[in-house]
């Protein structure tokens, strides 16, 4: 805990067992409460080895739900075991463990309800091997929603977050996708409520092990990101009423 808040780490795996366990081993344990693992029913051996790392919180899912579907049994759980402060990272290593101390100080501190580890911030991300497609389409995609959002973010594509219970408690995150888009549709819902967003410097990896969606859903990704922006921006100035903005 920080400040007698309850932090829960939530990891939405798939195939991720060649890199749980050095994730895990470098969750910092000091102000760490609970570590969530959500399986989304992977084609190795995911949930059995989070279950010898003694993961308790440790959820399969009987059928692939997505990555958006992941992350709602993530969160759904996070505040199920009373979280004050949830950090999502994701259990294949592309992002460090080692930020959520300063992640968390930010939240728990009252300084921000969000915070975002940007691979943007810096010369992280091409360094750290982000192919050079990914890394214009990062860009272009972030302007635009930055345009249509009326925001500042270096980037909306990361997937190291976290959130205070009452941001995840005052948004519709549910009735999100289950696809990749869901982290642009939380971020639309969590400005839309009038909440800001801190980012700090976040270090990245590429490599094997690491998942990563290939370019035709890559292609769907982008397109279903300029619909979120589209609509964000439709609903901001009263012309469409989106449930998922109630």
């Amino acid at each position: 805990m920080i400040n007698n808040k309850k932090i829960v780490i939530v990891l939405p795996a798939y195939n991720a067992a060649q890199t749980l366990k050095q994730t895990y081993n470098e969750i910092p344990f000091d102000i760490v409460d609970e570590v969530v693992l959500v399986d989304d029913n992977s084609r190795d051996n995911t949930y059995e080895l989070a279950k010898e790392l003694g993961i308790k919180h440790s959820i399969k899912h009987e059928k692939n739900k997505g990555y958006g579907g992941n992350q709602k049994t993530c969160y759904n759980k996070a505040l199920e075991l009373g979280a004050d402060i949830v950090i999502m990272l994701h259990p294949d290593y592309q992002y460090t463990p080692q930020l959520i101390h300063s992640m968390s100080y930010l939240i728990a501190n009252d300084v921000y309800h969000v915070v975002l580890g940007s691979r943007i911030l810096g010369k992280g991300a091409l360094r750290g091997g982000m192919p050079k497609y990914k890394y214009f389409a990062n860009r272009m995609l972030t302007l635009f929603q930055n345009i249509m959002l009326s925001q500042k973010l270096s980037e909306y594509h990361t997937g190291y977050r976290a959130f205070s219970s009452k941001v995840l408690s005052s948004i519709n995150y549910n009735d999100n996708s289950d696809d990749f888009v869901f982290d642009n549709q939380m971020l639309s819902q969590i400005f839309f409520k009038g909440f800001e967003i801190a980012e700090i410097t976040c270090p990245t990896k590429y490599f094997e092990e690491a998942s990563s969606i290939n370019f035709s859903r890559s292609v769907k990704y982008g397109f279903g990101v300029l619909k979120v922006s589209i609509m964000h921006y439709l609903n901001t100035i009263g012309l469409l009423k989106s449930d998922l903005y109630k």
